[in-house]
């Protein structure tokens, strides 16, 4: 199935060209892209787990999730498809919070989501305050069109490695691809040097 896209309704030109990467426009807006249907788990049946390479699993449901320490912060995101989005304030809990505790030799890890959608991620670029799952967007609860009830988000990195609707963190060894990567989309995917497809 082709990604749909919707909610595109014009660009804006007033903002620092430094905070645009190369080759990205501007929208006002927050279109919707996704791969296949947009799942609709219920919180109650919400669960979020961090497994694979680590001594002992964690998990958290629900509200045990949202009893954590939660950060609000703003960021601007970039999609590989080409637009960007500045400003966008979110609310969550940092992956830092989640991995306290967590026994690991891992270098990477795979976050993987309802709907069977997965994306590799360095250990590296998931810590030290560069990302987030994340339950609201402009001080309201996510919607699930945009990956709610909970997303990963790493702004740093081109939008498809925020992982819509995540359920968990699976450390690894060695770097697996995911999904979109999978496809021939970039490993990495550095919205600033280009990195939208392997070989770039």
């Amino acid at each position: 199935m082709p990604p749909i896209s919707r909610g595109f309704h014009g660009r804006r030109a007033d903002a620092d060209p430094g905070r645009i990467p190369p080759g990205q426009y501007l929208t006002p807006d927050f279109p919707v892209l996704s791969a296949g249907p947009t799942p609709h788990t219920p919180l109650a049946e919400w669960s979020l787990t961090i497994h694979g390479a680590v001594d002992e699993p964690a998990s958290w449901t629900w509200d045990e999730f949202r009893a954590l320490p939660a950060e609000t912060f703003t960021v601007d995101i970039h999609c590989v498809t080409k637009w960007s989005k500045l400003d966008t304030t979110w609310t969550g809990v940092s992956v830092d919070t989640l991995l306290e505790g967590v026994t690991t030799e891992a270098e990477y890890l795979t976050a993987w989501s309802d709907g069977d959608y997965t994306t590799n991620l360095p250990l590296e670029d998931v810590s030290d305050g560069k990302a987030w799952v994340v339950y609201a967007y402009g001080g309201e609860p996510l919607e699930p069109e945009h990956g709610g009830p909970a997303r990963l988000l790493v702004p740093h990195l081109y939008f498809w490695k925020s992982a819509k609707w995540v359920r968990g963190l699976a450390l690894t060894a060695d770097d697996e691809p995911g999904f979109w990567e999978a496809a021939g989309y970039n490993n990495y995917g550095d919205p600033w040097r280009e990195q939208r497809y392997w070989g770039d």
